[in-house]
């Protein structure tokens, strides 16, 4: 135990000695506040397709699920970061000071889930004040009040965590860092957008990391559009704690698969 508390320990403080952590808190501000004050300050109901105002509930939230295009963010910094130290080769020297690998990736999952955690609540907060700093400019009161939206923006703050946590997953089994950032993208931009218009895809797609993310932030509003763009049915989508549950466990499950087979390749 004493060893992965010290394996941990030298995994944050490798991690806080990069550029990684301010990058990634920049990032969430810009996906959060920018991309929610952007919108709130232009008015959601100047955008196409138009959005309810502001002072509605139903504004206020569609507002927020734009949050849920930004989750490739995490996903891609926790890919970035682990392709880099096999592109880099400084995973090999983690190896030397710590030779059992599933303690190196365990201590490397805490690390960047705190990260992941600190991007989440960074983006939580300055979403939540740029749909106010928007109201105000425009002289209403939000729909939502600040306990609601930050209700709704936390859930968007814990599936980034878990996304980061994802990320991290695919790059440790992918190792190559362009195949892996082509399969974080071509996943969630690709395959899942197409399993959500293809008959019976929308019994899937509830199991999948984009209908448990739907679920965990309790965001409908693109599966409502499809669905109705398309004539076919919505997925069924599950409670917020089975939502978290399931991406937790694509996010683990990546993991292992790196543990089991990736790691145990040498480092060249």
């Amino acid at each position: 135990m004493r060893q992965l508390r010290d394996a941990i320990r030298g995994e944050a403080v490798r991690l806080t000695r990069t550029r990684l952590p301010l990058w990634t808190l920049i990032t969430a501000v810009a996906c959060g506040g920018g991309l929610t004050g952007l919108v709130a300050l232009t008015g959601p109901e100047n955008t196409t397709p138009p959005m309810p105002g502001l002072d509605t509930v139903d504004g206020v939230s569609g507002v927020l699920s734009l949050l849920g295009v930004a989750l490739f963010a995490p996903a891609v910094i926790g890919t970035v970061a682990i392709t880099g130290e096999f592109r880099h080769r400084t995973l090999a020297t983690t190896f030397l000071a710590v030779p059992k690998r599933g303690r190196v990736l365990v201590a490397k999952l805490v690390a960047y889930g705190a990260l992941g955690l600190a991007y989440g609540v960074v983006m939580a907060c300055t979403a939540a004040a740029g749909i106010y700093a928007g109201a105000t400019v425009h002289g209403i009161e939000p729909g939502l009040g600040l306990g609601a939206i930050l209700g709704i923006a936390a859930r968007y703050g814990v599936a980034a965590a878990i996304y980061m946590l994802l990320g991290v997953g695919i790059g440790a089994v992918a190792r190559h860092q362009l195949l892996a950032i082509g399969i974080t993208l071509g996943y969630f931009y690709f395959v899942e957008n197409l399993m959500m218009i293809l008959p019976g895809g929308n019994v899937l797609y509830s199991f999948l990391p984009g209908g448990a993310t739907s679920a965990l932030t309790g965001s409908t509003a693109l599966l409502e559009m499809i669905a109705a763009e398309t004539g076919l049915d919505g997925p069924v989508i599950q409670a917020p704690l089975v939502g978290a549950l399931v991406l937790l466990g694509y996010a683990l499950a990546a993991s292992a698969l790196a543990a089991a087979v990736s790691l145990r390749r040498d480092v060249v």
